[in-house]
């Protein structure tokens, strides 16, 4: 799948960022209009006809390994760049919360893999770590340096 930064990377959901009000609204717009729980009492959904999960994060809460931590998932009526038709987070907002997700939760290291692949296809700069919560910009250090080695087939 193809992501807004270009970047590809195989995913078989789609994420959301809500506050509970949002989720809240979104169950009563969604459930019996083609979507059901992932699993009763769950907050995620699933497209009835796709089979797509939708996994929703809230606002509020902590990547990764879901502990305290500078780094939080913001609410998404303040932080989300608004398009046409969807609103996402600003990069290094994306970037903030993988490197945070990935440090702390070791079944989440795909999160530092996807970073290190958008700095290579964004050929983002190593500035862009003065943008980021001091928890995570030496790993984001790291990992620029790592995206500088030319890649071998």
């Amino acid at each position: 799948m193809k992501g807004k930064w270009g970047y590809r990377r195989g995913t078989v959901d789609v994420d959301v960022l809500l506050t509970a009000d949002g989720l809240k609204q979104l169950k009563a717009e969604a459930l019996g209009r083609g979507y059901v729980e992932k699993f009763p009492g769950s907050r995620g959904l699933r497209d009835r006809d796709t089979g797509v999960n939708i996994d929703v994060v809230l606002a509020g809460e902590y990547p990764g390994d879901g502990k305290p931590k500078p780094v939080v998932f913001p609410d998404p009526r303040t932080a989300a760049v608004r398009g046409r038709r969807v609103a996402l987070l600003p990069l290094p907002k994306l970037i903030e919360l993988k490197l945070a997700s990935g440090m702390s939760a070791p079944h989440r290291l795909k999160d530092l893999a996807d970073v290190l692949e958008l700095i290579r296809h964004l050929s983002l700069s190593r500035e862009l770590a003065a943008s980021l919560d001091g928890s995570v910009r030496g790993k984001y250090e790291e990992l620029w340096q790592a995206a500088q080695a030319e890649e071998r087939e």
